[in-house]
C-alpha cells in the first residue's frame, strides 16, 4: 500500500518517490531542509532570470526569449518528470527557463497598468511570496492537515482546472470569445479566485510530499525534484496572482 496518495501536481506523483527510492542504493537520502534549501536556489535563479528580460524589455518585449522560455521550459519538466535523476542538472536550467519566461510576461504587464498600477508586479510577486509562507506556516502546525479528503479534494479541484485551461484554449483556437476567463467581469475575477486558491493549496501536498518523500529516505536527488515540484506550483500561483490583481486594476 502506498505511503501517501497522489498529488494534483504531476512532478509530486507517488510513485516517483517510490520507484526511486527502489532504485537508489547509494545510501544518501532526502531531507527536508535540502529540498528547502534547493528551493531557495531554484527561486533565486528564476529570479535572477526574470529580472533580465523584465529590465531590458520595459521598452518592447522580447517575444523570442518569451517563447524560448516557454518551450524549453516545458520541455525540461517533462524530462525531469519522466527522469527524476536528471533534476540536479535540469532543475536549474529549468528554473533560469522559467524566469526568461516569466520576465517578459511581467514586463507586459509593468506596461499595460504602468499608469493604474504601478508596480503590479512587485506586488504580485509579494503576494506569491507571502501566500507561500502562510501556506507553509499551516502545514506546520497543521492548522490545515493534508488529510485523504483534503488531497482528493484539492486534485479534483486542479484536474478540473486543468480542463477549463483546456477548454479555453480551444475555444480560442476557433476565435471563440471567453470573457469568463479573460475579461474583468465579476465571473471572470470569481474564476480568477478560486484558481488562486486552489493553486495555494496545492503547496500543502507539496509540502507533504517532500515530507513524506524525506520519511520514506528517498536518494538525495530527490530534493532536486522535490523543489522543481514547487517551484512548478509557485510560477503558476505567481501568474494566476498577476491576472487576478490586472482584472480587479481593469474594472477601477
Amino acid at each position: 500500500m502506498a505511503l501517501f496518495g497522489n498529488s494534483s501536481n504531476p512532478a509530486m506523483k507517488e510513485s516517483i518517490f517510490e520507484k526511486a527510492a527502489l532504485k537508489d542504493s547509494s545510501g544518501r537520502t532526502m531531507t527536508v531542509k535540502g529540498s528547502v534549501i534547493k528551493t531557495f536556489l531554484l527561486i533565486a535563479m528564476t529570479i535572477f532570470a526574470a529580472s533580465y528580460t523584465y529590465v531590458n524589455n520595459l521598452s518592447t518585449v522580447n517575444t523570442t526569449l518569451l517563447w524560448a522560455g516557454i518551450v524549453s521550459g516545458l520541455v525540461l519538466a517533462l524530462i525531469i518528470c519522466f527522469a527524476p535523476k536528471t533534476s540536479p542538472y535540469l532543475a536549474p536550467l529549468y528554473a533560469a527557463a522559467e524566469g526568461f519566461a516569466l520576465g517578459a510576461i511581467s514586463s507586459f504587464f509593468e506596461i499595460a497598468f504602468s499608469e493604474t498600477f504601478p508596480g503590479i508586479v512587485l506586488t504580485a510577486v509579494s503576494i506569491t511570496l507571502l501566500t507561500a509562507l502562510v501556506m507553509l506556516f499551516f502545514y506546520q502546525t497543521r492548522l490545515i492537515k493534508v488529510t485523504d479528503k483534503l488531497r482528493s479534494v484539492i486534485v479534483t479541484a486542479t484536474v478540473s482546472i486543468g480542463i477549463f485551461y483546456f477548454a479555453v484554449i480551444l475555444l480560442n483556437l476557433f476565435h471563440v470569445s471567453t470573457p469568463f476567463y479573460y475579461g474583468t467581469g465579476w465571473l471572470s475575477i470569481c474564476i480568477s479566485v478560486v484558481i488562486v486558491v486552489v493553486a495555494a493549496l496545492n503547496l500543502l501536498l507539496d509540502f507533504n510530499f517532500i515530507e513524506k518523500g524525506s520519511q520514506m529516505k528517498a536518494p538525495k536527488y530527490m530534493e532536486w525534484y522535490g523543489a522543481f515540484g514547487l517551484l512548478v506550483t509557485l510560477v503558476w500561483l505567481y501568474l494566476e496572482i498577476l491576472r487576478l490583481l490586472s482584472k480587479i486594476t481593469s474594472r477601477n
